[in-house]
């Protein structure tokens, strides 16, 4: 899955839910149950997401959404399969690049 996001320190609430295509309440839940996940809050509680966080969520939602995982299975796996997790870096890399190709190529 390929995300657009801005280049920025810190993302929205908002953004993200808007980018994953998810509902606020599952990316809640997500940080309850996920101890990688730590936004920043603010006084008044709104969430910021910095790029860790992203780069977490995106594995996240890999794992969940896309291959099938339990939580606990995800949460296993991130633990025990870090090699596995880069492999996975490395295939959103280039699937980034092939969006960023098709752009250029819709443009000529």
């Amino acid at each position: 899955m390929h995300i657009e996001l801005p280049e920025k320190l810190y993302y929205s609430m908002g953004e993200v839910t808007k980018a994953f295509q998810v509902n606020a309440s599952l990316v809640r839940f997500w940080e309850k149950e996920f101890d990688v996940l730590k936004p920043k809050k603010n006084s008044r509680g709104n969430r910021k997401f910095s790029k860790t966080d992203i780069e977490n969520l995106k594995t996240i939602y890999h794992l969940v959404k896309e291959k099938g995982f339990t939580l606990d299975g995800a949460q296993d796996y991130m633990k025990n399969h870090k090699n596995e997790l880069q492999t996975f870096e490395i295939i959103s890399k280039l699937e980034h690049v092939k969006a960023e190709l098709l752009k250029i190529k819709a443009q000529l």
